[in-house]
Parts: structure tokens; C-alpha cells; sequence
């Protein structure tokens, strides 16, 4: 190891040392042995000291105990006299580092309590906030996962900043779209990393993979503690296990340092410490290199590294193999950008969201009626309209193969919504026909056109499930008549689609599947669907999520078994709530697959419909997302979206598909289908012949008359006045509150 390097990190790790024993000097005064500290919302204390030591540092007297082995860790200045090996006393030294850094930032929440943005996930640029500081262990579950199921392969610890924003920005997209995670602190030349990116207009927080830890150099600690958070959450290594936390790390967390900037004495500490997980340091500045092989897997340090190639040497050096979908679209693309919005002043072009027309259609064709990559744009394109505009869309993508079965057509389909949100600058939102995409300006003026929606189809198809088709081209129409013609034709097939579940009961199954697909924007909503509770945004049945799991064993569907019946008129079983606990990061606990009014499944914002209980009627109303007006429960659907989506679990709301209304299931825990009191009267007439099907059997063969909707009721005391004169069931069934 070079002894200049050994000698500053030595250096930096006494300087930190005597810094976090002031601060703790003055703690103690302050506020007594006894008072507590830590990080916030966590069950790991500080992870770094709580997982190499396995001391529970809850108190500012526990303090004292680390910083003793802090200084029998730390070696006497390196002399002239010093021969080699530096390796170890250097590596010693960083140990010491991050464990006094910990405490600094430990310190730093007693001092200056509201100097990090505590529990959030995103900055709030608008109250001059953006240093995150230590991920809460809600936060942790969340985005740790991702670590061990291969979302994310590893993380970019980047300290300093570039010598300019966008040589920044540069940087953070390329990090960005090799799925990694970028965790920024410390400062260089009176600015930050993070800092430049908000000014070249960059998202930045969780959900864009871009998380600006703090200003300092010791909220370097909140990434190295968070691999070791992964390790023990995870990996099942025990608190004090140091060495399985050591290796776990190297070989299963792909991190390294980026170093932008002069490297100071406290620089070399913190990337001294980092070495002891295997995670080495790439610099842009001339230091020394340590190139030969030892603790990381290649080279420990590297220097000098051109700001063009920086991203790609890292990855060289961590020996990360990063498989990068190579879409051919002029923006970027990777799951960094699944949970990006479009809003306001961004906006180009936008496309349904009730706004418009917006349909998605998978299909499958002969094999001579396809030519693969072929993408057509009929009717108008993003260069021919203004900003701000809206137009109507349809989508569909013809499939051939050998192997291709129509029952995979809608697990294709579903799919687009994370495929095309994938794109920088592109929101997509729902699926069938109540699809919502959004184009952002940034996106148009990088070249972005409507051709791209369909590359990427085209492109992520072949590359996720190119097992089990051959071909496929796009055909993308924006001229109303002709989308009006495809949603004919779409929505007949999903109607044939649907009815392949009929007959089929949810007692007829001992497994029923799980739906995440909509994670990326609502982070604890998981769906679980049977044979008689169809998935909330109408696009997957029992039948399409058994196939999907086929295709992709580690995909969004996952099979759930049903497990104990806990209780058989709500719906809950304890397979099922077992699944949803872990699979929502402990959020939601239980869930009714046949009730709004007892623990409701979550909603994501797909959802087709959404169901709410009106009281005064003793009954329930159901909306669909087409329906703009105001409802008699006094909200619009996008008010009711906003209150229950996002994977909020809202008793008295519901979001469900339209076809689930006239299963047999729906709403069986609070007196079912008869408790249906208002709907819009679009609705009910597209569903007229299920519904009077559905009351026929319940033995109410003029039921569908009975149901209010706009045009006789707007507000909840006029459907009650309209369903008493009417005779409605509900008036007679149970009190639902």
C-alpha cells in the first residue's frame, strides 16, 4: 500500500477522532450520559459500530466504550522511519474513521435536530431541504431488497463534486442507467455533488436512485452503513459478526467510491475504511493508485480517471457485471426512472388519463403477417403538435411465435407500464384502456417521438420474453376515428379475455397469485388476485397471472397459497396475509379480498374503478376513472385516486376492475353486489347485460333500475331519496356502520 496514502488516511482518521471526541465531550455536557441517541426510526442503532462490534449505542454514554477502540485502532502517525506494510494499520485506521463519523452524525441529530429531512424519501427544494441523512429502516426495507434481488446490483458512493453540472449530470445518468444507486456527500471547491445536479434540473431522492445523503464527508456513513444494514437484514449476519459483514459485502454489494475532487487527509480515511468491505475508490485527481489485488477484488484505489470514462472504470474496477438493455431511444432508460413524474409546466404531450382516448393492445398474428421492428405512426406525431397539447393514442403490438399462445397476450401487455416508464421523461400510468402517458419537453427536445413508445416494446418484448415469441411490430394510431376503431376491437378481446374466468370459484383453488407490477409507484400495494377477484386495473385474471408466473417463476405474479381460512364471508386467509406483510415491507398486515369496510386490499392508482361507502344510503357507489364529474360521495375520481392510491389502505374505499363489480365475490363481506346504489350511467350501461345477469340470480331481475347515477342523483341525499322510492335492497340489509 502506498505510504503517502497510509499516511494521510492515518492522518484524517486522528483528525475525525479528535473532532468526534470534542463532540462528544460537549454532548455529555449538554445533555447527560443518559440521554438517548441515534439514528431515527431504526431497529440497527449506528449500524457500522452496531454491525462490526455488535455495541448497541442507544445512549451518549455508550459513546465512550467506541472511542476507546477507536483509539487502540488507530496507529501513531506513519514516520520516516515506518517500513512497509501500510495495509493493515491504514485499514485499521478507517475502521476507527467510520465508527467516529457515526457518532458525529449521531451528535449532529441531538445539535440540529431538523438539519436532515427525517423519514423522507425526496428533497423538498421548495423549503430549501436536501440532505436526506440516514435512511430510516421503512425506507431501508424498501430499497435493501433491491440489493439482494438484483433491481439494483450495487451503489456509487460519489464524494466532492465535479468541476462543473453538467459534466455532473453526465455522471449521475450513467450511474442512473446501470441501475445503480447513488449516494452523495462531502463537498469540493464549495459546492456538491448533489447540489449541481439540482442545479442542471435533475430529480433527485429515493425514487430516482439519486440520494443526497449530507454535505459532509461523515455522511459517508450513511452508505457504508447501509451495506451493512443489507448484511444483517438480509444476509442473516448477526450484529458483531464482523467478518461475515466484511465479506458479505464484497461479494454480494457492488459499491465503490467515487472521489470528484481534491482528496483530503479525512478523504483517504473514509475511503481507508470503505476498502475493509472491498469497496475501492476511483478518483478524477492525481493521488497515489494502490492497483494490486488484496481486500477488494481488483484494484483498490485507481487515479486520474477522465470524467468520460470515470462510471465505466469503477465498474471495471468492482468487477461488477451490469447488463445494461441497450433501448434505441434518445433518452435514457433503466429502472432509475420508473418512479419519475411528469407534471405541470413539463408537460409536451399527454395522452388519456380520462383526458383522452388511450388504449393498449397485445395480439398475436401469423407468423407471415408480421415483420419484426416495424413501427408505424399513424395520424399526427410529438413534432406536429405544440407544447402542452393532447392527443388520442393507441397502441398495438402484434406478436408471432411458434411457441406464443393467446393466453400470453395479455402478460405482455401488462407489462408496457414499467416498460415504457423506463424511459427518461416518459410517465405511464394504467394499461387497457384506461392507459395515461405523459411526455416531458426534456424528452422532445433530446429527439423523443412516438416511434420510441414502440422501440422499446419492441426491444424489451425480444429481451424479457423472447423464450416465447418470435416477432412483433408496433402499430401506433393518434387519429381519433381510427383509435375509436382499435378500442372496439380491444375491448372485445378483453371481454373474451374476462369470461375465460367464468365459472371458475375461488374455492375451487388452493393458490391464488400476487400482482407488484405497481410498486414503483406505490411502494407497499400488492394485489392478490383469485379466480373471482380480478386484479383492481382489469388487465390480469387468476388465468393471466398463472400464466405469467410460468413464463417469469421470478416475476411480478407470484403464487400465494390461501393458506387457513380466517374468515370466510370477508375473504381473509392467512397464506394471504402472510404474503401481503412481507411483500408490502410490513405495512399492511391483513387484507379482506371481499370487503372496503375491514381491512380493504390496497390501491395503486390503476385501479379501473373505486368503490366508496355512502352512508346515508346504507350502500356503496362505484366510479371509473372515464367519469370527470363530481360524485355523491362530494369527490371526483381523482380526488378518490389521490386518497386511496399509493398503496394506502382506506377502509370505506376500494379500487377494483369493472368486471370484478359483477363477480360473485364482490363486496361479499358487506352484503355484495346489492349494496350497489350509484354508478355513472356510462358504466352502467356498458355493463348492463352482466349486471342484470348478476341480479337475476340474486332474485332482483329489475336491480339494474334500482341503481342511481348521474342522471337522476348528484348527490348522496338525492340517491337516497331515488332508491327509497325505488324499493333498493340495501335499505333492508345490515347497517354498514
Amino acid at each position: 500500500m502506498s505510504k503517502i496514502i497510509a499516511s494521510s488516511a492515518i492522518r484524517g482518521a486522528h483528525k475525525i477522532l479528535d473532532y468526534a471526541r470534542e463532540k462528544y465531550r460537549i454532548s455529555l455536557e449538554k445533555f447527560g450520559p443518559e440521554y438517548e441517541i441515534g439514528f431515527p426510526n431504526t431497529a440497527y442503532y449506528l449500524p457500522i459500530i452496531y454491525a462490526i462490534t455488535g455495541i448497541d449505542v442507544s445512549k451518549i454514554k455508550d459513546i465512550e466504550k467506541v472511542l476507546e477502540i477507536c483509539s487502540r485502532l488507530i496507529p501513531p502517525p506513519v514516520s520516516e522511519k515506518t517500513h512497509l506494510p501500510y495495509l493493515a494499520p491504514a485499514l485499521d485506521a478507517g475502521m476507527a474513521t467510520l465508527f467516529a463519523e457515526e457518532i458525529i452524525e449521531a451528535i449532529r441529530y441531538l445539535e440540529e435536530p431538523d438539519f436532515y429531512l427525517a423519514d423522507k424519501e425526496d428533497v423538498e427544494l421548495d423549503k430549501g431541504k436536501i440532505w436526506l441523512g440516514a435512511a430510516n429502516d421503512v425506507i431501508f426495507r424498501k430499497r435493501g431488497v433491491e440489493f439482494v434481488d438484483g433491481t439494483a446490483p450495487g451503489f456509487a458512493a460519489v464524494i466532492g463534486a465535479a468541476p462543473d453540472t453538467e459534466t455532473a449530470a453526465k455522471i449521475a445518468l450513467e450511474l442512473q442507467e446501470r441501475n445503480l444507486y447513488v449516494f452523495m456527500c462531502a463537498h469540493s471547491k464549495n459546492s456538491t455533488f448533489t447540489e449541481q445536479l439540482i442545479e442542471a434540473g435533475t430529480q433527485i431522492g429515493w425514487p430516482t436512485r439519486l440520494v443526497p445523503f449530507g454535505p459532509h464527508i461523515s455522511a459517508c456513513v450513511f452508505a457504508i452503513g447501509f451495506a451493512c444494514k443489507v448484511a444483517m437484514a438480509f444476509g442473516g449476519i448477526k450484529p458483531g459478526e464482523f467478518r461475515k459483514n466484511l465479506i458479505y459485502n464484497k461479494d454480494r454489494t457492488y459499491a465503490f467510491i467515487l472521489a470528484l475532487g481534491e482528496v483530503t487527509d479525512e478523504w483517504f480515511a473514509n475511503a481507508a475504511g470503505a476498502i475493509n468491505w472491498g469497496f475501492p475508490t476511483i478518483s478524477d485527481t492525481s493521488i497515489p493508485q494502490i492497483l494490486p489485488t488484496g481486500i477488494c477484488t481488483y484494484e483498490h484505489v485507481v487515479s486520474s480517471i477522465p470524467h468520460n470514462q470515470i462510471v465505466q472504470k469503477a465498474i471495471e474496477v468492482r468487477g461488477l457485471k451490469v447488463t445494461v438493455s441497450k433501448v434505441p431511444i434518445p433518452v435514457a432508460y433503466g429502472p432509475a426512472f420508473e418512479g419519475e413524474r411528469v407534471r405541470g409546466e413539463d408537460i409536451y404531450l399527454e395522452m388519456g388519463g380520462g383526458r383522452t382516448i388511450a388504449v393498449e393492445w397485445t395480439t398475436s398474428k401469423g407468423m407471415e403477417e408480421v415483420e419484426d421492428g416495424r413501427v408505424d405512426v399513424i395520424g399526427k406525431d410529438v413534432t406536429d403538435v405544440e407544447p402542452g397539447s393532447r392527443l388520442h393514442f393507441a397502441m398495438v403490438a402484434e406478436v408471432a411465435g411458434r411457441r406464443f399462445q393467446e393466453d400470453f397476450e395479455p402478460i405482455l401487455e401488462r407489462q408496457n407500464h414499467h416498460l415504457i416508464n423506463q424511459a427518461q421523461g416518459i410517465m405511464h400510468i394504467g394499461q387497457r384502456d384506461i392507459a395515461w402517458i405523459r411526455i416531458s419537453k426534456q424528452a422532445v427536445e433530446k429527439g423523443f417521438k412516438l416511434k420510441h413508445i414502440g422501440r422499446i416494446i419492441h426491444a424489451k418484448y425480444h429481451q424479457e420474453f423472447g423464450a416465447i415469441f418470435d416477432k412483433v411490430q408496433i402499430k401506433i394510431y393518434t387519429d381519433e376515428e381510427k383509435v375509436k376503431e382499435i378500442l372496439k376491437l380491444a375491448r372485445a378481446s378483453y371481454a373474451q379475455r374476462d369470461a375465460r374466468i367464468e365459472g371458475m370459484t375461488d374455492e375451487s383453488v388452493d393458490t391464488f397469485y400476487s400482482c407488484i407490477l405497481c410498486q414503483s409507484f406505490a411502494p407497499s400495494h400488492v394485489c392478490i388476485i383469485s379466480p373471482e377477484r380480478t386484479g383492481l386495473c382489469g388487465a390480469y385474471n387468476w388465468l393471466d397471472c398463472k400464466a405469467a408466473y410460468e413464463i417469469n417463476p421470478e416475476g411480478p405474479n407470484q403464487p400465494v397459497k390461501k393458506g387457513e381460512c380466517i374468515d370466510e364471508k370477508l375473504g381473509q386467509f392467512k397464506g394471504c396475509n402472510d404474503y401481503v406483510y412481507k411483500a408490502s415491507r410490513q405495512k399492511i398486515e391483513r387484507v379482506s379480498l371481499y370487503s372496503l369496510m375491514v381491512d380493504p386490499m390496497t390501491t395503486c392508482g390503476c385501479c379501473e374503478c373505486i368503490a366508496a361507502i355512502l352512508p346515508m344510503c346504507n350502500g356503496i357507489m362505484t366510479v371509473d376513472r372515464d367519469f370527470t364529474d363530481m360524485t355523491p360521495c362530494g369527490m371526483k375520481f381523482t380526488t378518490l385516486a389521490g386518497a386511496v392510491g399509493g398503496g394506502a389502505q382506506t377502509p370505506g374505499f376500494l379500487g377494483h376492475s369493472k368486471y370484478n363489480i359483477t363477480q360473485r365475490k364482490f363486496l361479499k363481506g358487506d352484503g355484495g353486489f346489492l349494496r350497489l346504489v350509484w354508478m355513472p350511467k356510462r358504466l352502467k350501461e356498458e355493463l348492463r347485460e352482466k349486471i342484470k345477469k348478476r341480479a337475476q340470480e340474486l332474485g332482483v331481475p329489475n336491480f339494474i333500475d334500482m341503481i342511481a347515477d348521474e342522471t337522476v342523483a348528484k348527490t348522496e341525499e338525492e340517491v337516497l331519496e331515488y332508491i327509497s322510492q325505488k324499493g333498493h335492497p340495501c335499505l333492508n340489509l345490515e347497517p354498514l356502520l
